[in-house]
């Protein structure tokens, strides 16, 4: 079987589409782990390592009173930083991480909260929005692990999201084979 980083490629590069990266605290693994698989080229963007909460704001567009209220670790700024990767490099599709990886709390929030986020192009399904998703996550282990499982979930929730669009295509297609029945 192959990895979610080469499925996910794969599937990008039938589909015509690229994707973008904003990381957190996976501090570039995510992309690291998209551009090892051959002919990532393709479809792989670029990536914003926004390690440092103002850049969060500066390079992402993430609002910054949403960063002083409730600081980087939050679902509304992963989801900010998936649309605003997205936009700053003309990508099809924005995936994103954030959150505490240790030794230490941050921002109110204990070790192992992480937010994943995707977001991608308009849909017939979400007309008025971005196919925006956010996936919280509460994970133990060490500083590695926790890293290592937010790569993996993000992966995972854009391959869920690309899937989702393609069974739901496809659904529509035999509807209309079928008389619409």
């Amino acid at each position: 079987m192959s990895s979610p980083a080469t499925e996910l490629v794969r599937l990008l590069t039938v589909r015509g589409e690229t994707l973008a990266v904003a990381e957190s605290l996976t501090g570039g693994l995510v992309a690291a782990e998209i551009t090892a698989v051959p002919g990532a080229s393709k479809v792989f963007r670029g990536s914003v390592t926004a390690y440092a909460t103002e850049l969060k704001h500066r390079l992402l567009g993430v609002d910054a009173a949403l960063l002083k209220r409730r600081g980087a670790v939050d679902p509304q700024v992963a989801a900010q930083m998936a649309a605003g990767v997205r936009k700053a490099l003309d990508a099809d599709w924005g995936i994103a991480t954030t959150g505490v990886a240790g030794p230490d709390p941050q921002d109110g929030q204990p070790v192992g909260t992480v937010f994943v986020a995707a977001d991608g192009p308009l849909t017939p399904a979400a007309p008025s929005a971005g196919g925006g998703k956010v996936e919280a996550l509460r994970l133990n282990g060490s500083r590695t692990e926790i890293r290592r499982e937010s790569v993996r979930s993000v992966l995972a929730l854009l391959l869920e999201r690309i899937a989702g669009e393609q069974f739901g295509n496809e659904r529509a297609q035999d509807t209309e084979r079928n008389g619409g029945f």
